[in-house]
């Protein structure tokens, strides 16, 4: 444990110093076929790009609220840490009424028109796609992320002790995400480096959150994230944990 690391953005920094190349975060879409493997480096860059739109234009800052309108993804996990970085609560499935920003898949769209702040929506296509005719009112992610910078430095540092998170009503500091993830862990069997944990949990509750991307991280490992596992019969599940050399599972 790094007394350092008091946010979640503090951990993926330490796993970028420590080994910038190894895979971080692979999703599966058994709906689609789609596998994206991201190292930690091809990870913070996504992240750096979304903070830095976030903060820059869409002028969110430390304090504000963003919907999460959005199903465990791996263009979900970086929205959850370019919000932590930026130091903004990430308000997952959260009202967009009462956000100063929403970002929408693309079944929850009308849902979110009710957000009078920003509006983002993400097509959620194989390879970060766009849109072939982005919904109105909202900004395509797709369009909008490649353009920015790869580099981020917040306005204002993330503070550990301020609101960071809000899952299924309950609302966590960017320290108690990180305390908590932690102390998940062991339970996920994830026990330090080449720990990898393959989750099919939703991102709705905290225990999906934290199998599908707080705890490896905390835990210097990595997840395989699967949506849409039930469509994916048990022998081709057994030899996608052979093949990605998972060493535990959350289903």
């Amino acid at each position: 444990m790094n007394a350092t690391e008091r946010t979640p953005a503090d951990l993926l920094r330490s796993a970028l110093a420590a080994d910038p190349g190894r895979p971080l975060v692979t999703f599966y879409d058994d709906a689609t076929g789609e596998r994206v493997e991201l190292s930690v480096a091809t990870f913070a860059n996504w992240v750096a790009k979304t903070a830095n739109l976030l903060q820059g234009d869409l002028a969110a800052g430390p304090g504000d609220r963003v919907a999460l309108l959005l199903p465990a993804h791996w263009q979900t996990a970086v929205w959850l840490m370019a919000c932590a970085s930026v130091g903004t609560v990430a308000d997952v499935g959260g009202n967009p009424a009462a956000a100063d920003v929403v970002v929408s898949g693309p079944d929850t769209v009308e849902a979110a028109r009710a957000c009078r702040g920003e509006r983002v929506a993400m097509a959620l296509r194989p390879l970060g796609g766009r849109f072939p005719q982005p919904p109105e009112g909202f900004a395509d992610y797709a369009v909008e992320v490649p353009g920015q910078a790869d580099v981020f430095a917040p306005f204002a540092p993330a503070e550990p002790e301020e609101p960071a998170l809000i899952v299924a009503g309950a609302e966590y500091t960017a320290a108690e995400v990180v305390e908590r993830a932690r102390r998940d862990a062991p339970g996920l069997d994830l026990t330090g480096p080449g720990s990898r944990l393959l989750s099919a949990l939703p991102y709705d509750t905290w225990e999906g959150l934290s199998a599908g991307l707080y705890a490896p991280l905390a835990a210097g490992g990595s997840v395989v994230l699967c949506r849409n596992l039930d469509r994916l019969g048990e022998e081709a599940l057994a030899k996608r944990i052979e093949s990605e050399r998972v060493t535990a599972t959350a289903r």
